[in-house]
């Protein structure tokens, strides 16, 4: 059974969507009994990192996915699922977070500027971009190395080592897209919406047995 965490964030049925078209059935849970009985776990969302983060202390999930990475199961985090896998964010004053992954989410710098461009970049990043693959990783197998995916955001991860980066994203300045440690991956995209280069990220993802 695949648990897709609902910790008031939004953005939960997109995804549940996208794994019934992949032929997956997956549970909206809230119950950290259902985490822990679960086989692999996809940790999507949108929002703010620190009404997540309060989310998940007044749900007492943020026990059940500790323990869920450290027992191995296969773990998806994605957008602001992805960003609170690490360690603290500047997002509503500073926040810690789980410290899944190593690293730190901040804020995209204002003005920011694209030596293609004339014009500041918007922010929020919003659209289809490239998602550059740092290194193999079973959940980008068979995925073209110049396939872009669909991203909404204001803060970006850094400072994250090069052991756990997995792909890299170009918007006025190069972050950290995509990261891995173990059974965990997170990306900043969200492949729900990106397509065929998503959708098979997210078959990739059910199909991933993590070696111990």
């Amino acid at each position: 059974m695949i648990a897709i965490v609902d910790y008031r964030a939004g953005n939960l049925t997109s995804v549940q969507r996208a794994l019934a078209a992949l032929g997956h059935a997956a549970l909206v849970t809230a119950e950290p009994q259902a985490i822990a009985a679960a086989e692999r776990i996809i940790f999507p969302g949108v929002g703010a990192a620190g009404e997540a983060m309060r989310h998940l202390g007044e749900l007492k999930l943020a026990p059940a996915l500790r323990a869920a990475v450290a027992a191995g199961k296969p773990f998806l985090g994605i957008c602001l699922g992805y960003q609170i896998l690490f360690e603290w964010s500047a997002e509503d004053g500073g926040v810690e977070c789980l410290g899944l992954l190593p690293g730190r989410v901040v804020r995209f710098p204002e003005p920011l500027r694209s030596p293609h461009q004339e014009r500041p970049l918007k922010i929020p990043h919003m659209g289809w971009n490239a998602a550059r693959p740092l290194q193999s990783h079973p959940v980008l197998a068979g995925i073209p190395a110049e396939s872009e995916f669909y991203f909404v955001h204001s803060y970006h991860p850094t400072a994250v080592p090069a052991a756990a980066a997995l792909t890299a994203t170009d918007y006025g300045l190069e972050f950290t897209s995509g990261a891995a440690a173990g059974a965990l991956v997170g990306f900043q995209f969200h492949p729900e919406k990106s397509g065929r280069p998503g959708l098979r990220l997210l078959a990739n993802f059910c199909a991933w047995n993590p070696q111990p």
